[in-house]
Order: C-alpha cells, then structure tokens, then sequence
C-alpha cells in the first residue's frame, strides 16, 4: 500500500460508515491552484461550507481577488454587492468542481454552501429576500443557502424550503431549537406544492467545539476535582442528544408521508469540529460522532489530522444518550446552566459572523478605493 492509500484509508473507511466528509474552507486560491478538486479526488470530500470568516481570511491575503476587485471598482459598484458578487463567484465555482459528487450521489451530496449576510439573523423577512437573491446569482442545484437558527431565521427556513430553496441551517448550539429546526424543515416540505419532493434538501448544523470552550471556561472557574472531570465531555454529549431528536423525528407517519413523495431526510451536520483546546486528541469531533447519515465538515488541518492518525471504532453514537444525558445532569448540578450556555454560543455565533461581514466589507472596500491593490501597496 503507498503513503497515499495508507493516509487516505481512514477516510475511505469514515465514508463507508456513512459520514459525508465536506471542507470547512473556500478561497478563490484553493480553486485556481485545484487543491479542491484535489481534496474531492483523492480525499473523499463531499461538499463545501463557508461562513463570513472563511472570506474573511481569504480575501484579507493574496491577490487572487484583485482582478475582479478592479471590475467592480470602475463599475461604480458598492460594497456590499461587491461582497455578493465575490463571494458567489467563488461558490458558483466550488458548486461546479463538487458537481459531478452531487450526480453521482443523486444529489446527497456534492453541496456547497453560502451564508446570508449575518448582519440580517434576526430579520425574518430581509433573511428570506437575501436567500433568494443567493439563490439566484449561483444558480446552481448543488447549492445551500445558509440560514442561521435564530428565532427570527425558522420562518424563513420553512418559507425558503416551500419555494424550492435549499437550506443549510446554521448557528444550532441548543437541543430545543434543533427541535425546531427540523419542525422548519418539515413544515417547509409540507407547504411546497412540489408532487415530488426530492428536488429540496436540507442539512443542520450542528455546533460542537464551541460548546466544550463555554463550558470548559466555566468548569476551570469552578474549578474543583468533579468540575475538572467534565471538561471535554459536554459537546459530544450534546451532539449525541441531537442526533438521538435526529432518529426520533424522522420516523412515523408524518414523516413517512413526506418520504413517500420523495423528501430525503435532513442530515445533521456536525459543525466547528477542529479542538481549540490542544490537550484534547484534534481528531475526536470526528472520531466520537460517526453514526449513519451524519455530514462532519472539517478545516483541512483536521481532516489530514484525520487521515494521517485518526482511529475509527465504527457508529460511536449508538447506545450513548444516557451517559449523555448523565453529562448534563453531572453540570447543572456543579451550577453550569445548560440554557445559559447555549443562549450566549447563539449570541456569541451571530455577533462573530456579523463582525467577520464587517472586515470583509472593510477589506474589499479598502482595496475598491485602491483600485483593486491591496491596502498595502504590493
């Protein structure tokens, strides 16, 4: 076996469990030099998420974007176009590289994501009009619009579902409101005039990494020898109780009616999965969440941890939700508030997407206003 099939067994094993393996990063380098049509060959990735920050950072170096930046700048354009119309240049080409993954999978996969602008999350009605125009400018099928889970945001999943819209729903930290972002889901499909349903899709993301900090960070404040045993423990606890809600409402007759005409069933994703803490293994938001029809998207530096060390020890969900559960009840008796907990990482998640829009908007203004050279002069 070469170096290559060594390092990619792993991954090759990962799918057959049925976890659709899909990059958390785009840049418009990564598509010009092939690296994600490599990533798609011989990597086994499945699809494409981005967020504010991951166009953030892509513009804020190199100059791939210039060119285009230039355009837009003698056109008189503004701003926050501008953003749109870089952004889903970028999107429109990762949806062709995944194109052929999206065919061959009967459209499970080969997706690619675009968020609404995050400054919007709590505004039901510009949400919906922003997703639309998206999906509009792509104009690809393998497309998802991403729609956090606010309050504000369910209406709009279910209005953007019934018109056909596909929706990648963000932003999800808390058990209650994945609830009701499959309850959004469901209502969507059953108001889509649609006889056949298979042409709409839906996955949720799930948060994970980002539960274990708050938690963690409240832990060391407690810091006594029980509050130290639960650091690790709370995100993957509340990943398994979700994909449990996962097993539960999509069984049944409700469901059951919608599958006759066709609908698929939205798939969680699992969703900020490289460790922030480095004494924790940077393969376990992998490792300990495999189970059927489950999408983990992963920053590249944790999917070549993945394939270079990773161990696999087949479905790591099943049979776990009352140890899970024992998790939660073991933190809220040491004082850790559960709600308290998932209501900041919703604020907390809105805010950071908003200002990442903001250095995008202030990166792209700055080099308009240079003509399309950086602000730095190279």
């Amino acid at each position: 076996m070469t170096a290559q099939q060594e390092t990619t067994d792993v991954l090759t094993r990962l799918t057959a469990e049925d976890v659709a393996i899909w990059l958390d990063d785009i840049s418009r380098d990564r598509l010009a030099t092939g690296n994600l049509a490599d990533l798609v060959a011989a990597w086994h990735v499945r699809g494409v998420t981005s967020n504010p920050t991951i166009f953030s950072h892509a513009m804020a170096k190199g100059a791939a974007y210039d060119d285009q930046i230039a355009d837009l700048a003698v056109r008189g354009v503004g701003v926050d176009e501008a953003a749109r119309a870089l952004t889903t240049y970028d999107i429109r080409w990762a949806c062709d590289v995944l194109r052929p993954v999206f065919d061959a999978s009967n459209g499970v996969d080969g997706r690619v994501s675009i968020e609404v602008d995050p400054r919007i999350a709590r505004d039901t009605a510009k949400t919906i009009a922003e997703a639309r125009a998206l999906w509009w400018m792509v104009d690809r099928p393998n497309l998802f619009i991403k729609i956090p889970a606010t309050v504000q945001g369910l209406p709009a999943i279910t209005t953007c579902l019934a018109e056909g819209i596909s929706v990648n729903v963000t932003l999800i930290f808390a058990l209650d409101r994945y609830e009701q972002v499959i309850e959004a889901y469901l209502a969507g499909l059953e108001k889509s005039d649609r006889a056949d349903l298979s042409g709409i899709a839906s996955v949720a993301s799930f948060f994970v990494s980002r539960v274990d900090t708050e938690v963690d960070r409240r832990l060391d404040a407690i810091g006594t020898d029980a509050a130290r045993a639960l650091r690790g423990q709370a995100a993957i606890a509340n990943a398994r109780l979700a994909y449990e809600l996962f097993e539960q409402k999509f069984a049944g007759p409700r469901w059951q009616a919608l599958s006759d005409r066709g609908a698929r069933v939205q798939r969680p994703l699992w969703a900020s999965t490289s460790t922030k803490d480095p004494a924790y293994p940077d393969t376990m938001y992998v490792t300990d969440l495999v189970a059927p029809h489950t999408v983990n998207t992963m920053p590249e530096g944790t999917l070549r941890a993945m394939a270079d060390h990773g161990v696999l020890r087949g479905n790591t969900i099943a049979g776990t939700y009352d140890a899970a559960r024992k998790v939660f009840a073991d933190l809220e008796a040491l004082g850790v508030s559960y709600a308290d907990v998932v209501a900041v990482l919703e604020e907390e998640g809105v805010t950071k997407f908003a200002d990442s829009w903001h250095e995008l908007l202030t990166t792209i203004g700055d080099q308009m206003a240079s003509d399309g050279k950086p602000a730095d002069g190279r």
